[in-house]
């Protein structure tokens, strides 16, 4: 199995405004990339995610995370950790065209996700 990494830390936000201002303006992050409801922004070596949608999906609204592994091949990790008994919240979706996730959680209830290309079937 391929090892695993930390691509990105995502995190729940109620206001992404707000949030950008802060994450941007205040601490000097450089944003990569904003689409509906998120937004990247550069943090060394791993990506600092802002979703409205994970708040949003949050009993506790704010600080709401997403622990995201970066991977080369969503499917065939889905396959891998699915056989190790990880059981996931539903199968692998397309998040922005090129790159896919899957969301699972941890024995506490986090949130974890494996996120990159689709892989082979």
């Amino acid at each position: 199995m391929e090892a695993l990494t930390i691509s990105h830390v995502m995190l729940g936000v109620t206001d992404m405004h707000r949030s950008l201002d802060f994450y941007r303006d205040t601490l000097g992050l450089t944003l990569r990339q904003q689409i509906p409801g998120f937004a990247f922004l550069e943090c060394g070596g791993v990506t600092l995610a802002l979703s409205e949608p994970v708040a949003r999906a949050s009993q506790q609204l704010v600080g709401a995370s997403v622990v995201v592994f970066g991977v080369r091949n969503v499917k065939a990790t889905y396959g891998d950790l699915h056989a190790r008994g990880v059981s996931f919240l539903g199968e692998p979706f397309n998040v922005d065209g090129t790159n896919w996730g899957a969301n699972f959680t941890d024995p506490d209830g986090h949130i974890l996700s494996i996120f990159g290309p689709e892989g082979q079937a």
